[in-house]
């Protein structure tokens, strides 16, 4: 239920962004807003990932400096709008907060019990969530009206698409505010119902999960399955490259959402993608997945 105050405060103009987490994920969305010319606050608990956030964030830029589509100095005024912590202190003058912290709903329910009173009545806070409820995260807040899912594609930088999820308190304000943010910072919106995994991983997770069966089951190799599918499909890559890529423990974290919060066998995970994950082999991130990327070229483990 929202709280009687939050209706009261209209939604100022967003000229300052704070992001959550300075992994993967979290340094893309802070890259894009910052070089939309968003001044932006980078939070995360460890110090290290916040060095390498800013050193992939220049990385990721030069990248675009070579290609032509920015200029050193946009890079440089980019760069310049980015100020890091490890605290919760720095979202105060913030108008939109986006949490983009690992895929646990405990974990995220904590981060906005301690974000709150850090922050004004008015101010937006968004998840990048791949799959879990709005409306149950919403919840944890004491201002679900100004809560809304903003589920970015990775790599950030270079994907279009970002989800729009509102939870059931979600105000029409709240939701047509991030709208205009998200087509200022050059993506594409799209509307998506609070169901699990909502439209891009209910469509996406269970084919690389139905990929992990087919390697299970004997099937096909790793190999062969990631060519069938590049060469018979025209994926630009495989199921289990694509899952090395996404993290295998995020791939099962999405599959136990659908799995759980649908109850269709359909979407059990497979107990192969279970095991690579008890082994710690979570692709790309950790060396190994399907692949190990521990030498000139990937090898497949299987």
């Amino acid at each position: 239920m929202s709280d009687q105050s939050e209706s009261a405060n209209t939604i100022p103009e967003i000229k300052t962004v704070g992001v959550i987490g300075a992994g993967q994920m979290g340094n893309g969305i802070a890259h894009v807003c910052a070089l939309a010319g968003y001044d932006v606050r980078l939070a995360d608990v460890d110090e290290a990932l916040l060095g390498q956030a800013a050193t992939t964030m220049a990385r990721n830029m030069d990248r675009q400096v070579r290609h032509g589509k920015i200029t050193d100095d946009d890079k440089a005024a980019a760069l310049a709008r980015i100020s890091t912590g490890t605290g919760l202190e720095q979202f105060g003058d913030c108008n939109v907060v986006i949490e983009s912290a690992t895929e646990n709903e405990e974990v995220k329910k904590d981060i906005f019990r301690s974000l709150c009173p850090l922050i004004p009545p008015e101010t937006i806070v968004c998840s990048n969530t791949s799959s879990i409820s709005i409306t149950r995260l919403a919840s944890s807040t004491d201002r679900p009206g100004r809560f809304l899912g903003m589920h970015f594609m990775n790599p950030v930088p270079l994907m279009q698409l970002v989800e729009l999820i509102r939870g059931i308190a979600t105000d029409e304000e709240t939701y047509q505010t991030v709208r205009e943010f998200a087509l200022k910072i050059g993506k594409t919106p799209t509307s998506a119902e609070d169901f699990p995994a909502f439209i891009v991983n209910r469509i996406l997770l269970p084919m690389v999960n139905e990929a992990v069966y087919t390697l299970y089951e004997g099937v096909g190799t790793v190999e062969s399955i990631d060519t069938a599918m590049r060469l018979g499909a025209n994926h630009p890559m495989g199921p289990l490259q694509l899952a090395d890529f996404i993290g295998l423990d995020v791939c099962l974290s999405v599959m136990q959402v659908l799995y759980e919060g649908l109850a269709d066998s359909k979407y059990r995970p497979c107990p192969l993608l279970v095991k690579y994950v008890e082994a710690g082999w979570l692709g790309r991130k950790t060396n190994r997945g399907f692949y190990d990327y521990r030498g000139d070229a990937p090898v497949p483990t299987r």
